[in-house]
């Protein structure tokens, strides 16, 4: 292949991985309008992002292993169809159980873009060894474009037409069918069970958090205790064990976990926390994200001139504190504060996201590279699944009058304020994980 179609084919992923991140998160300001338009409680309303973070995250960890019996034009001509048939289902979804099913058709397709970008084929277009790829760089920043689309679109229109942005995805078929090699794969055996397993774990745990049915919770925890098991007797285990052995590779995996379930928890309080203030619409809250879109276009360059992965490491959860501790201590008070402390909220995880996969693929080699990141990619969108279904859950409880926070006045917003306070926390929380691994690398410079 030559390098000029190697460019084209990379550009064009680059804008389906944006799609297909953007629609993850932009649908995050248009929630109190889905509930308000079907009657929902917020802990049922959050399934229109957990239901697709789900599903889009153990898909692409699938896709992953199809693309080495498939071909890449097969596996993309049947990935992008179900994302923009999804997309057109939702924009005339007649009621929430339609919606809920046009947005998990748009997961099964959109989970293989990320999938076969992480593939080992794809990583011969983008070498990733020892450096960020552009690629991560772009879902990161995409994730923080995500809301303020959202807000853009919502305001001017309607929350269906966010369903619009991504049926257009369609449109990259034929390019990808001109510019894709013919490929010959070979047969490799998938580990379904595992698959099946861990669909299972994770979906009975969300639905617990969401329900609080123990009964599902004892089904979590057996399927866990199953899946820890047969992923250890496996010859093709669906999640290598081997990878977690490596103990700076899992203790970054989950501070890029806990930074994650900041990012979506912050993203999910925010819109409902103005509209409970000021019952500000859509079009309210996309002034307000203006500031956001200035700090994420500021943290595109600060990524950049940074020389060291773990700088921006370092710098992620301390500003994923401070920042939520500022929304804790101003809600309840003016706007204009609180906008103030969500212009500076948002600039801890495009860093954090960049630079985790920098340093991940530090950690890995050739051969692990694949399995590294995919497990990589699926923590975080679980992550911000178990986000969103539990601070979900949390925000039914609407007889909180006490904040926590001795800052904050105590009052009707104090529930608002103790969950930011609780997200702070969990910020601190990835802070001293990750010093507690990388503090001493002076001393010591082996990732074992």
């Amino acid at each position: 292949m030559d390098s000029q179609r190697k460019k084209k084919l990379v550009l064009l992923l680059a804008i389906l991985l944006t799609f297909t991140v953007i629609n993850g998160t932009m649908f995050n300001v248009t929630i109190p309008d889905i509930a308000e338009t079907f009657g929902l409680l917020p802990s049922q309303v959050s399934w229109v992002m957990t239901g697709y973070i789900l599903v889009y995250a153990i898909g692409s960890v699938m896709y992953g292993k199809l693309a080495d019996m498939v071909p890449l034009k097969t596996l993309l001509t049947v990935g992008i169809l179900l994302f923009s048939l999804g997309s057109v289902l939702g924009f005339l979804s007649p009621n929430y159980g339609t919606l809920l099913a046009a947005r998990i058709l748009q997961a099964l397709g959109g989970a293989a873009i990320p999938a076969l970008a992480l593939s080992f084929r794809l990583a011969i277009l983008i070498p990733i060894e020892g450096k960020c790829s552009g690629l991560f760089v772009n879902g990161a920043f995409a994730s923080g474009i995500g809301p303020i689309a959202g807000g853009m679109i919502g305001g001017v229109l309607e929350w269906r037409y966010l369903f619009l942005v991504p049926a257009t995805a369609c449109l990259a078929i034929p390019l990808f069918r001109k510019w894709l090699p013919d490929e010959r794969v070979q047969f490799q055996k998938i580990d379904y069970i595992g698959a099946i397993l861990v669909s299972v774990f994770v979906s009975t745990l969300l639905l617990f958090v969401t329900l609080f049915v123990w009964s599902l919770l004892f089904v979590s925890i057996l399927s866990f205790l199953i899946l820890a098991f047969h992923l250890n007797r496996s010859d093709v285990p669906f999640i290598d064990p081997a990878l977690l052995k490596n103990r700076k590779y899992a203790i970054t995996l989950l501070t890029s976990f806990f930074g994650t379930s900041v990012m979506f928890g912050s993203s999910l309080y925010c819109r409902l926390c103005v509209t409970f203030m000021t019952q500000l619409r859509l079009a309210s809250a996309w002034c307000c994200s203006q500031g956001q879109w200035l700090q994420e276009f500021s943290v595109a360059t600060e990524v950049w001139s940074l020389t060291g992965a773990e700088v921006c490491m370092y710098e992620s959860p301390h500003r994923h504190f401070h920042r939520r501790f500022l929304i804790s201590v101003f809600t309840g008070f003016s706007l204009w504060l609180v906008a103030a402390a969500v212009f500076v909220a948002y600039i801890g995880f495009p860093l954090l996201q960049s630079a985790t996969a920098n340093l991940l693929s530090t950690l890995l080699d050739r051969q692990t590279t694949g399995i590294g990141m995919g497990l990589f990619n699926l923590c975080n969108f679980i992550s911000g699944a178990f986000s969103s279904a539990i601070f979900g859950s949390l925000l039914d409880t609407t007889s909180v009058t006490y904040s926590i926070n001795p800052l904050n006045p105590h009052g009707p917003h104090s529930i608002y304020s103790n969950l930011y306070f609780a997200l702070s926390l969990i910020a601190v929380v990835a802070l001293v994980l990750f010093l507690w691994i990388y503090y001493d690398r002076s001393k010591k410079n082996d990732y074992d």
